[in-house]
């Protein structure tokens, strides 16, 4: 690697375990993990599925509106290498999805057609603790590069960490209602993407790389941001313009 990526990498793991601040927001830092993922591996893209209080599964972060796609229909139809990974504490992975209907006969199909031909999984997971998997998906054959298997994994151990003492001085319980939070965030995250896309006339990868531009560039959290625009009282022009270049500052 040279000087530029080992700088570049040793920021990203300083900024996953920087979660002792009193606004953290465990979506936000879900999609920085999984778009960190994309510019320092070997990926086209990634994406996180994450156990709530009940122990089911559910889709909490994805890179691109694909991966969320697939990722999505995976817990839907309990079938995929990021299921399997949570259940055993285990990588697990395909170096060639469109051979491996037999093992996925839902989930590998669907990925095929989403233009990803392979995919590796690793779990969150700290001990005999696992929250979730991070899936790396590949748009070229051979499957994922070992450098970056090994690379992602140490990632997800980072964020796992990070994201368990964020709320190491509460008891489990805590933890728990903070990642239902989070994934019940989701689904007013993917609302207002949808709102933004619908206004701007925009994919929903575009709407919500400005929904976190403008969050980001106005200090504001990410879910916090997201239930204004669903609920219809945001400014969605100045969302859209202020996730391209640096937002004006608000008049008060």
């Amino acid at each position: 690697m040279n000087d530029h990526h080992e700088q570049r990498l040793a920021r990203v793991f300083v900024e996953l375990a920087d979660t002792l601040v009193d606004d953290f927001d465990m979506l936000e830092f879900l999609s920085m993990l999984v778009g960190r993922c994309v510019e320092l591996l070997d990926v086209a893209a990634a994406g996180v599925v994450l156990s709530d209080h009940r122990g089911a599964l559910r889709m909490a972060a994805a890179s691109s509106e694909q991966a969320r796609l697939v990722e999505l229909f995976a817990v839907q139809t309990d079938d995929g290498p990021c299921l399997d990974c949570v259940r055993t504490g285990l990588p697990v992975y395909s170096a060639n999805l469109a051979a491996d209907e037999a093992r996925w006969p839902r989930f590998a199909p669907a990925a095929v057609a989403a233009g990803f031909v392979a995919t590796h999984a690793v779990p969150m997971r700290l001990r005999r603790n696992v929250i979730g998997a991070l899936n790396l998906f590949k748009a070229e054959p051979n499957g994922v590069d070992p450098a970056s298997v090994q690379l992602g994994q140490a990632l997800a151990d980072v964020a796992t960490i990070g994201m368990l003492q964020q709320r190491a001085i509460d008891d489990n319980t805590v933890l728990v209602e903070q990642l239902q939070t989070a994934l019940n965030s989701r689904v007013v995250i993917e609302q207002a993407k949808g709102v933004l896309s619908a206004h701007a006339g925009v994919d929903m990868d575009h709407a919500f790389t400005a929904l976190c531009g403008y969050a980001r560039s106005h200090n504001l959290r990410l879910s916090a941001l997201a239930f204004t625009v669903a609920n219809g009282t945001a400014d969605l022009t100045a969302i859209m313009t202020g996730g391209e270049r640096p937002a004006r500052r608000a008049q008060r």
